[in-house]
């Protein structure tokens, strides 16, 4: 049976999934590698948050099926060589020495424009119909390093944006702050009636 893996728009076959990834990406590197480089640093610089997994226990399904997911959800998801990813982050400056020692086997980046936990709620929706997979590797949040998949819970939890300002919005409108602001507005009424007590004396 042969495996069919489409990067960056081109198909290769055979009868190994390992071997098609890696004859993919190694004709990849030779003919189009500087291409490739040009975009991910492009990707690098322009999504505030990526994550980098491990995309050797994917059959081509399953990274064309989590593709889609990560697609649906506003993401985007790539599977590059190592050399590849390096030389992108080198040229952006953020190929610190915690990134580059997850650079081994095959690897899968995850950008996201706007939030830091989406790639990590993508993951594990993924995994509750392919148990384990994918493996994260490394998670740069804002230029902020976290390495294993040990940190996936913690960082499907980090809240958004939008989501803080929603927090600040309930605070607001809180009871207690309601309270707050209720005496305050009572605090500068009397004081107005006192102010024109005063002006009325005088």
């Amino acid at each position: 049976m042969k495996h069919t893996i489409i990067v960056d728009g081109v198909e290769h076959h055979h009868h190994s999934l390992e071997h098609a990834l890696e004859h993919a990406l190694a004709n990849t590197e030779e003919f189009s590698g500087g291409k490739i480089i040009d975009e991910l640093s492009e990707k690098f610089s322009s999504n505030a948050h990526f994550y980098i997994t491990d995309a050797g226990g994917f059959t081509v399904a399953e990274i064309n099926a989590f593709r889609r997911l990560c697609f649906q959800a506003g993401l985007e998801y790539g599977v590059y060589k190592n050399t590849l990813i390096r030389k992108a982050l080198e040229r952006n400056g953020a190929a610190n020495e915690q990134l580059v020692t997850v650079l081994h086997g095959f690897s899968g980046v995850i950008f996201s424009k706007e939030s830091g936990n989406s790639p990590a709620r993508a993951i594990k929706e993924y995994r509750k119909k392919a148990e384990g997979k994918p493996v994260l590797k490394a998670a740069s949040i804002d230029a902020e390093v976290y390495l294993g998949d040990g940190n996936l819970n913690m960082l499907s939890e980090l809240k958004s944006k939008n989501e803080l300002i929603g927090d600040v919005i309930s605070l607001l409108q809180s009871p207690a702050t309601n309270l707050v602001s209720a005496l305050v507005s009572s605090k500068q009424k009397v004081a107005g009636i006192v102010k024109a007590l005063e002006e009325r004396k005088n």
